[in-house]
């Protein structure tokens, strides 16, 4: 078993099999030794924004869930999670009202299960918007960049 799946058995994290792109594009591309994954949301489809239909804790956990998400494409992209090098940059959009001001929070979702899957590899550069919508309402979409070992997929 690799060290990453041992990681995640660890954590009791099951991948779900990666979803599929919302629209005509990609899940991922890979140029330069890095893995740009298209934006991804929450498994469940939930509907809703933050400040009004959830709570920061809510979204905290579909930021979390959002990098489940991230792992099971990465993981049907490269064969293998031990692949990853380095997490290198992750954008948040969060549906939020106006007056929320918790979007850090919530993506601390994301951010902190980066850390506990890859460790210090895991720890990125990122940035955190906050929305007036999002695809299909969804309270939290996440891009995320991977820096990435070169190698063809067997």
């Amino acid at each position: 078993m690799m060290e990453i799946e041992q990681r995640l058995e660890a954590l009791g994290i099951k991948l779900p099999a990666a979803s599929n792109p919302a629209a005509s594009y990609s899940n991922f591309v890979i140029v330069n030794g890095l893995m740009f994954v298209s934006g991804k949301g929450p498994s469940g489809n939930p509907k809703g924004k933050l400040g009004s239909t959830f709570t920061t804790e809510q979204g905290y956990e579909f930021a979390r869930q959002t990098g489940i998400e991230v792992l099971a494409v990465l993981k049907d992209g490269l064969g293998s999670l031990d692949r990853i090098k380095r997490v290198v940059k992750v954008q948040g959009f969060v549906n939020a009202e106006p007056d929320f001001e918790e979007h850090h929070k919530v993506l601390n979702g994301f951010s902190e299960l980066m850390f506990d899957v890859f460790q210090n590899k895991g720890v990125h550069a990122r940035s955190v918007f906050g929305a007036v919508s999002v695809r299909e309402n969804l309270p939290i979409i996440v891009d995320s960049i991977f820096e990435v070992s070169i190698e063809t997929k067997e």
